[in-house]
């Protein structure tokens, strides 16, 4: 499975990090829609779409989106059934809508909940970068080797979604 997700988003890189500790199979294959590689490696895919909610490709080829690709990525790694309530009727449409706003406001609820800010080398002008201590610009990879990362050159990665 191929999951695209927001690599400026705090609590989306940290859920990729969990979902890569648990990935023994090598079943997830990690694509950060932030890297400068991305529009290049991924043409045809709408990087707004990708960056307003998370998006996944099945291996069937199926694109899947927002909470059931977190629950296909879970049940991938062993502990799909944490999320599977989020997928049950009634509950789904409610979850769904909860999904929704969070997208929108990933980089706002991250902030808040872990005191990290969206991180983002490509934010800061080129002239500033130089004036920062070198840390303030080092971004997380993850360090994954089943991270691709991969870069849009599209936009900067908005409040709209993850």
């Amino acid at each position: 499975m191929i999951i695209f997700y927001d690599g400026y988003c705090p609590l989306c890189k940290t859920e990729m990090r969990h979902l890569q500790k648990r990935d023994k199979q090598g079943a997830l294959t990690l694509v950060d829609i932030q890297t400068p590689e991305f529009a290049a490696k991924y043409p045809e895919l709408d990087w707004h779409a990708l960056n307003a909610r998370i998006h996944g490709v099945l291996p069937d080829g199926t694109l899947i989106t927002g909470l059931d690709v977190t629950h296909q990525a879970w049940k991938a790694v062993g502990v799909g059934w944490l999320y599977a309530p989020l997928r049950w009727p009634g509950i789904r449409i409610i979850a769904d809508w909860c999904y929704l706003k969070f997208a929108k406001h990933r980089y706002t609820i991250s902030y808040l909940l872990t005191g990290k800010k969206r991180t983002c080398d490509r934010c800061v002008p080129a002239d500033m970068q130089q004036k920062l201590p070198s840390t303030a610009n080092t971004r997380s990879s993850a360090g994954a080797e089943h991270i691709t990362n991969t870069e849009s050159t599209k936009g900067k990665g908005g409040d709209s979604g993850r």
